[in-house]
This record gives structure tokens, C-alpha cells and sequence, in this order.
């Protein structure tokens, strides 16, 4: 991230669902983040393997999905970022992604964080709900015993009870202290995982009000899911932002950002 930036994001739908809706987004996001300065980096699911129900929409898969991500990437110039579930995907991911992302469930499993280290691509971790913020710690250990790559950590809340998360904003500090770059997920932090009993519920319209306390937190960068109708979405529809919202709130961030800095 330049040192004139605000924050840099990660920003796209929760999954890939067809052609012309992904690169729409994208395109949006690129016009928006490029207009107020902000590097973007955007973030589409090939695959969602962790899923609350059988019947739950996952995505194109690794090949229609990477070959659409590539497509993305050629056509807007941005940096893409996605997640692996499998050792078996990780050397086709890290021929199209500059990013490769652990999803939260899986980022205790060794071989993966290993595996994916290898490629020397930059890797983002989203702490897993069950983890303290000390505890992540542990997994930078693991990538850097095999590479030289400082990951990415991402907060995406903590579990409180059933169906509900929450977030202690002590631990942007805390994992900080590591030297790796934090990130905040506004839009999975207040995701009801499994609320809505076939699928997860979500309360998108705090989303905005995590994301401006984070930045007065001091993080280092801001995830954010968001459709052109999270009503229709056919993944995290719930706890994704309205596309049209981010122009407000991206200034918002600014703007705390740059009053941090005064």
C-alpha cells in the first residue's frame, strides 16, 4: 500500500455467479476505488465449499471460476483474490490469483497454510471464529517456517453464543503486533452463520458501522462483500452491501482515516 493511502480494499461478491454480473461489479468498484484513491483489490469465491446446507449455491468451480477471474483481471488491471479449500487447488489458483486466501474454517490446517506459502504468492487469513487474536500468532509461524511472505490477517468476528458473532476491536492491536497487515471483514462480521436454519442470516445494515470503527481502530485495510441486489444474492446475500451504498461509506473511511492522521 502506498504511504499516501488511506487503507486498501477487498471488495466483490461473495461468489461468483455468472459472467456479466461479476465483471459488472468489478468494474463499479474499480471506477470507485480508483476515483477516491483507494487501492482495491477484488474478491469473488470460485468455490464456497463450506456451506450451510446441501442445496446451497457454491459457485462456477476452479475451472469456469479462475478462467472468469483471469478475465477480470485482463480486462480491468486489478489484483484478484480468492479462496482455496484444497492442497489439489493451489497450484492452478496460484497461476491467475495475486492473492490466495484460507478461508476462516480452515485456517488451522497446516498442510494447506504450507502449501499455499510455497507459491511465494501473497496470502490473506481470515482468522477463524474460534480463535483468539493471539493465537494467529501460530499461523504466521507456519507460513513463514517454509516462506518469506508477511500474510495478511483478517477479523471477521468471533463466535457469541448460537448463530451470532462478535467483534473485540482489541484484537486489530493485538494481531498488529505480529508486523503483518490487518483487515477488517465488515460484511462477514455480522453474518447469524447458519441463522436462517438452510443457510446463514446476516444483519448487512451494521456492516457500515463495524467498518468506520475498525478504521478509527487503525487497520490496515477493509473487506467488504457487496452485490448489485443482496436480496437476490445466491451467497451471503444477507450480510452483503448494496453496491451503491460504498461511495458513502468509502468517503466516510477516508475521512476518519485522514482525521486519524492529523
Amino acid at each position: 500500500m502506498k504511504a499516501e493511502s488511506p487503507f486498501f480494499l477487498i471488495s466483490g461478491p461473495c461468489v461468483i455467479e455468472d459472467e456479466a454480473v461479476t465483471l459488472r461489479i468489478a468494474t463499479r468498484l474499480k471506477e470507485l476505488t480508483d476515483s477516491l484513491g483507494i487501492p482495491f483489490t477484488f474478491k469473488a469465491s470460485y468455490d464456497k465449499a463450506n456451506r450451510t446446507s446441501i442445496g446451497s449455491f457454491r459457485g462456477p468451480g476452479i475451472t469456469k471460476g479462475l478462467e472468469l477471474l483471469a478475465k477480470v483481471k485482463a480486462a480491468l488491471d486489478v489484483p484478484i483474490i480468492s479462496d482455496v479449500h484444497r492442497i489439489s487447488e493451489v497450484e492452478a489458483a496460484a497461476e491467475v490469483l495475486d492473492v490466495i486466501q484460507i478461508p476462516a474454517f480452515l485456517c488451522r490446517q497446516t498442510d494447506l497454510i504450507l502449501a499455499v506459502a510455497r507459491t511465494g504468492k501473497p496470502v490473506n487469513i481470515k482468522k477463524g471464529q474460534f480463535l483468539a487474536p493471539w493465537d494467529i500468532v501460530n499461523i504466521v509461524d507456519k507460513i513463514q517456517s517454509v516462506s518469506s511472505v508477511t500474510p495478511m490477517i483478517t477479523e471477521r468476528g468471533v463466535m457469541f453464543g448460537y448463530n451470532n458473532l462478535v467483534v473485540d476491536f482489541r484484537g486489530i492491536g493485538i494481531m498488529q503486533q505480529t508486523g503483518c497487515p490487518v483487515i477488517f471483514d465488515a460484511t462477514h462480521s455480522v453474518q447469524l452463520p447458519g441463522g436462517a436454519g438452510n443457510s446463514s442470516g446476516g444483519q448487512r445494515e451494521f456492516a457500515p458501522v463495524l467498518a468506520r470503527a475498525a478504521v478509527a481502530a487503525g487497520v490496515d485495510g477493509v473487506f467488504l462483500e457487496v452485490h448489485e441486489n443482496p436480496d437476490e444474492a445466491l451467497c451471503d446475500g444477507p450480510n452483503s452491501l448494496y453496491l451503491d451504498q460504498l461511495p458513502a461509506l468509502l468517503t466516510q473511511l477516508k475521512a476518519i482515516k485522514a482525521a486519524l492522521a492529523a
